[in-house]
């Protein structure tokens, strides 16, 4: 026998959701907590790290008079990370003035004396100086360059124009770009290209910092992909403010207006 076809009440049938077992709904909801609570906890944890490293290497060095364990007998986390600011803070002031100059000048000429402590001590120095001293001297900006082979393609920070021996030997069209490691950026290669053989990108040295921190995992957007974004968005919100407001149709029409008749 047949069945009868059911009747159409006017009502939408709702697709039924696919039942999710306890323990995929536990492991979902697992994963997204740990998604939010891991870059709290690892942040803490490497400032917990610093703190401690400069805590153990600070506090023992000063008298037990000046030590929070003698008068509290427990260790204040990041007293020493205060002591240090604080004695940053007071030479600096001191080596601004003349005297402290002159100190300062001493104390290069006679480190830069002594036979292993001078190669180190000047080349950190240099470093520093560069980056203290010469902001315009930091990295430029993010390009990609051919490395280690042709069709391979490396992110890279411009540093500064070719100069000195190398720039005689090559020409003014070579540039000198840092090659970071990943996920260790400290180490790389510095590699001379010539400027046309690389591709600018538009990402900050800080965005590509971050791309080569994360191993290429965290990928920052691009301009003209914001500036769509944004356009639509905006575009949408003026549609929204603009719309006209129409009126209802079920609303009853009011009543039409009466003229003054004249009596002649």
């Amino acid at each position: 026998m047949a069945k009868k076809p059911k009747k159409d009440m006017g009502i939408l049938e709702v697709e039924k959701l696919p039942r999710v077992s306890a323990w995929a709904w536990l492991r979902a909801r697992f994963f997204a907590g740990m998604v939010i609570a891991l870059p709290i906890v690892v942040t803490f944890a490497i400032l917990q790290f610093f703190i401690n490293y400069i805590d153990q290497r600070v506090v023992p060095i000063l008298p037990e008079s000046l030590r929070p364990e003698t008068y509290l007998n427990y260790a204040v986390p990041g007293f020493g990370v205060i002591v240090l600011v604080l004695f940053l803070t007071i030479l600096g002031a001191i080596t601004t003035n003349l005297l402290g100059r002159s100190v300062v000048v001493i104390t290069d000429r006679v480190l830069s004396q002594i036979p292993i402590v001078r190669t180190v001590y000047s080349s950190f120095k240099q470093l520093v100086d560069v980056f203290a001293n010469n902001p315009t001297e930091q990295f430029r900006e993010c390009v990609l360059i051919q490395f280690p082979r042709a069709d391979s393609w490396c992110l890279g920070f411009v540093a500064a124009p070719a100069r000195g021996e190398v720039r005689s030997h090559l020409s003014e069209e070579y540039i000198g770009v840092f090659v970071p490691t990943t996920p260790n950026p400290t180490s790389g290669f510095i590699m001379f290209v010539k400027a046309e053989n690389t591709i600018k990108l538009h990402m900050s040295v800080e965005e590509g910092a971050r791309m080569i921190l994360s191993a290429g995992l965290v990928v920052p957007e691009h301009p003209d992909v914001k500036a769509a974004i944004e356009a639509a968005n905006s575009q949408s919100s003026k549609k929204e403010t603009e719309a006209p407001s129409t009126p209802s149709q079920d609303a009853e029409p009011g009543p039409e207006p009466t003229q003054d008749q004249d009596p002649n």
